[in-house]
């Protein structure tokens, strides 16, 4: 495989499983509100992780969104707009994934995050590779 054949599938690998946490996340957005903004953080994560991928920008592991929308917003400071109120999503990695959460959210906020993730892809998807 050529850097440019690893660089196109590292890409497209990144955006099926960000698809994937976009569709769980509207699956479970009534039943189960804290499990869907835990998808949609992880929906706009991957996408501005294959954003960076294709534009061979490295990244390191992390769940802070204005971390890798930053170094997305270096390449490209147009997706600003969309991107910075997405950062709010980054709390979800983590907020009800354990015992003691301060609050259970409701389908509504499940759909706030669920439209933020999807500012994300909406801004990033066309700076990709078609086809992916």
């Amino acid at each position: 495989m050529t850097p440019a054949e690893w660089r196109l599938d590292e890409t497209r690998q990144w955006v099926r499983r960000a698809e994937n946490d976009r569709r769980l996340a509207d699956l479970c957005a009534a039943a189960l509100p804290a499990e869907s903004l835990f998808h949609s953080q992880q929906a706009a994560r991957k996408y501005l992780k294959a954003f960076l991928t294709w534009n061979q920008t490295p990244f390191r592991k992390t769940h802070q969104l204005h971390d890798l929308g930053q170094a997305c917003m270096q390449i490209d400071p147009t997706l600003g707009p969309a991107l910075e109120p997405a950062y709010a999503l980054s709390r979800y990695a983590w907020l009800f994934r354990y015992p003691g959460a301060p609050y259970e959210p409701d389908a509504a906020e499940a759909a706030e995050g669920r439209a933020l993730a999807e500012r994300v892809r909406s801004a990033v998807a066309p700076r990709l590779p078609a086809a992916t």
